[in-house]
């Protein structure tokens, strides 16, 4: 799996009336990004109960996009860091957000860390729990199951085949 992070500061604010002139170079980058993606991860901070503005600003720019590989069918997963909460209410306003626009959202298994807890980063920001660590792991192999379901079923129906035998021990 390869991740790479898609910054979104460059953004602006969403305006039908910038649109309507043409999509700015930094949403074409972002609705580019997009297509190219088998899947993407949303990361998400959570700020006042709900998910940070920008990112739903880039979510409501890259709906914009019903060409082939947008966010309309695009599998799709949810993380974040942040309080007691670990970014539960974040998730869930993303959820709905993106099931407006097609996205295929895996719902199960979820991933909510309490980033504030001393035990969880370092200094420099860098997850250091084993615990989690591992259910990051689990997660993304999870993602990578779900997008070869979603975008590339021959493959997964060969993929599950060997996940049958190897859990009977063939």
């Amino acid at each position: 799996m390869e991740i790479a992070i898609y910054d979104i500061r460059d953004l602006p604010f969403y305006d039908g009336d910038v649109e309507s002139e043409g999509d700015p170079a930094p949403v074409v980058a972002l609705k580019s990004a997009i297509r190219n993606a088998d899947s993407i991860i949303f990361a998400t901070p959570e700020y006042n109960w709900g998910t940070s503005g920008a990112l739903k600003n880039a979510i409501d720019w890259a709906s914009r996009d019903r060409s082939e590989g947008s966010l309309m069918g695009k599998p799709a997963t949810i993380i974040g860091a942040g309080g007691r909460a670990g970014t539960a209410r974040a998730q869930m306003q993303l959820h709905e957000t993106l099931g407006e626009t097609g996205t295929l959202v895996m719902v199960k298994p979820g991933l909510q860390v309490q980033a504030f807890s001393p035990q969880q980063f370092d200094e420099a920001g860098n997850l250091t729990d084993e615990k989690t660590k591992e259910l990051l792991a689990k997660h993304l192999e999870a993602l990578v199951k779900w997008t070869i379901q979603i975008a590339h079923p021959i493959e997964f129906v060969r993929h599950s085949c060997e996940m049958d035998a190897a859990a009977v021990g063939s």
